[in-house]
């Protein structure tokens, strides 16, 4: 394999040489275009909270420090906001030398403000599986606005496969924007490709949505089901700017619209903390094919999961407030991000997690 992030199909040859196993047969729609989606196990760990192993620790040691009771997810459970759960997840890895993993939580997931992270043994960092890793998976869950019902199998994380150093530099960025543009106008590239928030949209003061704070579950099995306004408050403005209230959670969208050509695929990191105390996501992985027209076209808007950190912020229409790193694929997918695999975000807009009715 070459070096960058492998492709399904190259996930698919990984599983098939039980590279990635799972007690459960891993099913084909979970390969996604440049990653994996990773499954719930039949139980889950109330812990104290939040932990990473650390060098020479397993997850089950801590676990055992930490667990305040065990509870079967088997025909669904109450997953409580503000508390913190581990979940054994039903896949598990044994890479070779050279190859890393980094994982995300799936955008309806990060939509819903349920931050959801993979730990590994003796893992230092959330979310990052360490070279040549051989063992289990566990993602710890932190419902933040909304107590969820969760059952086994359910896809709340996505994994990556690196192959040595996929990185690209801003001198091949400007290269793939010349021959496949990777934005709609002069694109902003200083490590990574940067992003801005659309707080004037087109014949509309609707520009972003709030979570309330006193709301009933959301039962993660029902799509297309809940009414946003039991959920969400809406936010408007025709001013170009709003105020972050510190704890508050809120769904905006990019100014940009974004394309993933078919060689590529992009992280979205956090922007530098100097230019304002708020994050801007949970969900971090775009696939190739993201916004992407081999015909030409504008692209797909990025949604932006922003909570305020310490003191309210002003945050006006046009701040840069993210970047796109961008990585090279080892191989373009067979498949590409898009309606071909019932993708839900293509085209997408301002847009809340698909378990919420469309206005």
């Amino acid at each position: 394999m070459k070096t960058g992030v492998l492709a399904d199909h190259q996930i698919s040859q990984l599983i098939a040489e039980g590279k990635i196993a799972a007690s459960s047969p891993i099913l084909n729609e979970q390969i996604q275009p440049a990653s994996l989606d990773l499954r719930l196990s039949d139980r889950a760990y109330r812990v104290r909270a939040s932990f990473l192993p650390g060098t020479g620790r397993t997850v089950s040691d801590r676990l055992n420090e930490l667990t305040m009771h065990e509870i079967t997810l088997t025909g669904g459970a109450v997953l409580e906001k503000g508390c913190v759960y581990v979940v054994p997840l039903m896949e598990r890895l044994d890479l070779q030398k050279g190859m890393t993993a980094a994982a995300s939580a799936k955008s309806s997931i990060g939509r819903l403000d349920l931050m959801t992270r993979v730990i590994t043994d003796q893992g230092i960092e959330f979310d990052r599986v360490q070279d040549g890793y051989t063992g289990p998976l566990y993602a710890e869950i932190c419902p933040q606005s909304f107590s969820v019902v969760a059952q086994p199998g359910q896809l709340l994380t996505q994994i990556i496969f690196r192959l040595g150093k996929t990185g690209l530099t801003d001198d091949e960025l400007r290269r793939v924007h010349a021959r496949s543009p990777i934005v709609n106008g002069e694109p902003v590239i200083s490590d990574g490709l940067g992003f801005s928030v659309d707080l004037q949209l087109a014949n509309d003061d609707l520009v972003g949505y709030r979570a309330k704070r006193h709301t009933g579950v959301i039962d993660l099995a029902k799509l297309n089901h809940y009414d946003p306004s039991d959920y969400w408050e809406e936010v408007r403005t025709y001013k170009g700017r709003i105020i972050l209230d510190p704890g508050a959670f809120y769904i905006l969208v990019s100014r940009e619209a974004i394309a993933i050509p078919p060689d590529c695929a992009a992280e979205m990191a956090p922007y530098l903390a100097m230019v304002g105390e708020f994050r801007v996501h949970y969900a971090g992985f775009f696939d190739p094919g993201f916004g992407f027209d081999a015909a030409g076209g504008t692209g797909s808007r990025g949604v932006l999961e922003v909570r305020c950190h310490d003191a309210p912020f002003v945050l006006e229409h046009g701040q840069i407030v993210g970047r796109l790193v961008y990585e090279r694929m080892s191989s373009e997918p067979r498949q590409l991000y898009g309606a071909g695999i019932a993708s839900n975000y293509q085209g997408q807009g301002l847009k809340l997690s698909k378990h919420f009715r469309s206005a």
